[in-house]
């Protein structure tokens, strides 16, 4: 199994509410490094996985809808906790998008798997990882 992995990261504010969340219940900050790994059985036509500038690109974009916001605002989060594996899946979901609509290029095609990793902290990370 080939892969390509790039990153970036999101600062972001939000709370979680519920007693298993302690302290965080109340509004704080966050800031994440994203891990976006994509992972192919073959190369595509241009012998990559795909190309690293528009993963870079794309995972990018996507960000740039969370970044420097406060989640609890935000539409996707109105009904779900905005946590770190509630992340990593929202951010799966679309990075899943720009594959199938061709927007991370030809040698995509080939991309069978998708982890997305939310780094909170040195010592804490969650991930998100599905076939396509």
């Amino acid at each position: 199994m080939y892969a390509l992995e790039v990153r970036d990261h999101i600062m972001i504010a939000h709370s979680l509410p519920g007693e298993a969340f302690g302290p965080a219940q109340q509004m704080h900050g966050a800031t994440f490094v994203v891990d976006a790994a994509f992972y192919a059985a073959e190369l595509g036509p241009n012998d990559i996985v795909l190309d690293i500038g528009l993963a870079t690109d794309g995972l990018k974009r996507i960000l740039a809808d969370l970044n420097y916001k406060n989640l609890d605002t935000l539409d996707a989060f109105r009904s779900r906790r905005s946590t770190t594996e509630v992340l990593c899946k929202h951010i799966f979901d679309r990075l899943a998008e720009d594959i199938a609509a061709g927007r991370l290029g030809e040698d995509a095609k080939s991309v069978s798997r998708v982890r997305v990793l939310l780094n909170e902290s040195h010592v804490a990370r969650a991930w998100y990882e599905a076939d396509l």
